[in-house]
C-alpha cells in the first residue's frame, strides 16, 4: 500500500509538471511495469480529471486542476529565501516584494500541506509493536518523507543478529512490506553497501540535509531470487506439487520472483522456482501443511522429513 501510494504522488508530479507524458515513461520514471502504471492511472481518475486523448497522445490534467508545485527542495527554498538580501535595492522593480511574499507563503503552504499527508500515511498504515515492548514509535512518516525528499536519515538501529545497537547515516531507497513487517532499503554509511533494516528496529531516525542520488540501484535486481526479504548468497530450484485446495490461493501470491506454474489435470498445481535463501521458502511451504508437496530438490524433502519427524517425538 505505501508503495502505490508514493508511486501515485511521482505520478502526479510527472504529469503536472510534463503534460503529456506517455505510460511507458512513467513506468520507466517509478520502475514499475506498464500494467501497474494503467492500473495506477485507473485509480488516479476517480479523483482526478486526468485524461489522455488517444493512442500516442500521453496524459494531461483536464482544466485548472492542481496548481503546479513549487516542490521547493530545501537548498533551493533556503537559496530563494536569501535572495532580497543579495539583491541591489535600488534596482527592485515594484511589486517585488508582494510577488516575493506570496512565493513564499505558497511554498510553506504547499510544505505544511505535505506534512500533513505524510502524517495521515503514517496514521493509516498501522504496525505492530514488537513483543517484547509496551509500546513502540513508529517512524513511517520520516522514513517516507526522506525517500521522497532523496535525503538521508541519521539513525539509531538495534541489530538483532548482534543484539547491539549502532548509530548510522542511511541514504533511504524503498519501503518493502512483508509478513506484517515493513522493511527500508537503502545505503549504510557505515557499512558502506546496500542494507536492509526492519523498521521495528529503529530506535531513533532524523533527516538530515543531505541529499542522495540512488545512482543505477535497481531494486529488482537487488531482489532477484529473493523469496521474501532476506537476501541468501546460493540460488536453490524448488518443484513444489499444491492441492487443489489452496492452488487458487498461491496464484494469487505477490512476489518478487517469478515462479512457473502449472495447472494439473485433478486442478493441482504444479509450482516451479528458484530462490537464493532456501530456509525462507521452507518456512513458507510450511504453512501449508499436506496441501503442499515438495517434489525437488531431495534433499528439502530429506530435511522436511527429519523436521516432521522432530515434531512427531514433541507431540507424543
Amino acid at each position: 500500500m505505501t508503495d502505490k501510494v508514493i508511486r501515485i504522488f511521482k505520478i502526479i508530479n510527472a504529469v503536472q509538471s510534463n503534460p503529456g507524458i506517455t505510460a511507458s515513461d512513467l513506468a520507466f520514471k517509478c520502475d514499475v511495469n506498464i500494467r501497474t502504471i494503467y492500473r495506477d492511472l485507473e485509480l488516479l481518475s476517480h479523483i482526478a480529471p486526468i485524461t489522455n486523448e488517444g493512442r500516442g497522445t500521453g496524459y494531461k490534467f483536464m482544466g485548472k486542476f492542481f496548481m503546479y508545485p513549487l516542490d521547493f527542495s530545501e537548498e533551493e527554498a533556503l537559496a530563494f529565501s536569501l535572495l532580497p538580501s543579495v539583491l541591489n535595492q535600488d534596482n527592485i522593480p515594484q511589486g517585488f516584494h508582494t510577488g516575493y511574499a506570496k512565493v513564499m507563503g505558497t511554498h510553506l503552504k504547499e510544505k505544511s500541506r505535505q506534512n500533513g499527508i505524510l502524517e495521515n500515511i503514517a496514521d493509516i498504515i498501522q504496525m505492530g509493536t514488537p513483543a517484547y515492548r509496551k509500546e513502540s514509535k513508529s517512524f513511517l512518516q520520516p522514513i517516507i518523507e526522506a525517500i521522497l525528499e532523496q535525503r538521508s536519515i541519521r539513525a539509531v538501529y538495534h541489530s538483532q543478529s548482534r543484539n547491539a545497537v549502532t548509530e548510522r547515516e542511511i541514504d533511504p531507497y524503498y519501503l518493502i512490506p512483508r509478513d506484517q513487517r515493513f522493511y527500508l532499503v537503502g545505503h549504510c554509511h557505515l557499512k558502506k553497501a546496500i542494507r536492509t533494516f526492519r523498521i521495528s528496529r529503529f530506535q531513533q531516525v532524523e533527516i538530515t540535509a543531505e541529499y542522495f542520488d540512488k545512482g543505477g540501484f535497481n531494486i529488482k535486481q537487488y531482489l532477484k531470487n529473493t523469496w521474501s526479504i532476506d537476501r541468501g548468497n546460493k540460488n536453490t530450484n524448488f518443484k513444489v506439487r499444491f492441492s487443489p485446495e489452496v492452488a487458487r490461493y498461491i496464484k494469487e501470491e505477490e512476489l518478487f520472483v517469478h515462479p512457473r506454474m502449472r495447472d494439473e489435470q485433478d486442478g493441482s498445481l504444479l509450482f516451479e522456482v528458484t530462490v537464493n535463501n532456501e530456509k525462507e521458502f521452507m518456512k513458507w511451504i510450511l504453512q501449508y501443511g499436506p496441501n503442499a508437496e515438495i517434489l525437488e530438490p531431495s534433499s528439502a524433502r530429506e530435511q522436511l522429513k527429519l523436521q516432521l519427524e522432530q515434531w512427531r517425538n514433541l507431540y507424543r
